[in-house]
């Protein structure tokens, strides 16, 4: 029910075929898969485990993903290296893992999201981005909670007087 209705909501503001979609803490890959089948430009799965690495490479294979890669790598680690661009970052981190609450500093702070672009948050009840200067909003799907941050482009003030 929360995935579908994730997708419901970016189905309202993205054009999936043209999005660069980056997913952290990947897993077994159900959210990557989920935009690599709505054809999303490119999909990049970063976990630290092996085994989820290979089953999300074993599945693009599989379905003919070529807009879907994976790599392994320690999260946090990967974001202090040279960002990347992306439109989309999901994290769904373990709800006990330590430090989850600054992977949004991480990101903004390396710049790994592309202007206009969403970052959004897989947590339980037990953390609230609400006072980031970039939160959107939260939507609750039972004990599952996505923090939404958006990455928006100053107004222009070209006709201002």
């Amino acid at each position: 029910m929360a995935k579908e209705s994730l997708f419901n909501i970016l189905n309202n503001y993205i054009d999936f075929e043209e999005v660069k979609v980056l997913d952290l803490f990947a897993g077994t890959g159900n959210i990557s898969l989920e935009f690599a089948s709505r054809n999303a430009s490119s999909v990049l799965s970063v976990d630290v485990n092996g085994r989820c690495i290979d089953f999300i490479a074993k599945m693009a294979s599989e379905f003919k993903f070529s807009n879907l890669s994976a790599i392994r790598a320690n999260v946090f680690a990967f974001l202090v290296r040279p960002a990347g661009s992306y439109d989309v970052i999901f994290a769904d981190p373990p709800y006990d893992l330590e430090n989850r609450e600054k992977i949004p500093e991480l990101v903004f702070e390396h710049n790994w999201l592309a202007d206009e672009g969403w970052l959004i948050m897989e947590h339980d009840k037990r953390i609230s981005f609400k006072d980031h200067a970039l939160f959107s909003e939260e939507r609750r799907y039972g004990k599952i909670h996505f923090s939404f941050f958006r990455k928006t482009m100053p107004e222009s003030t070209e006709n201002q007087g």
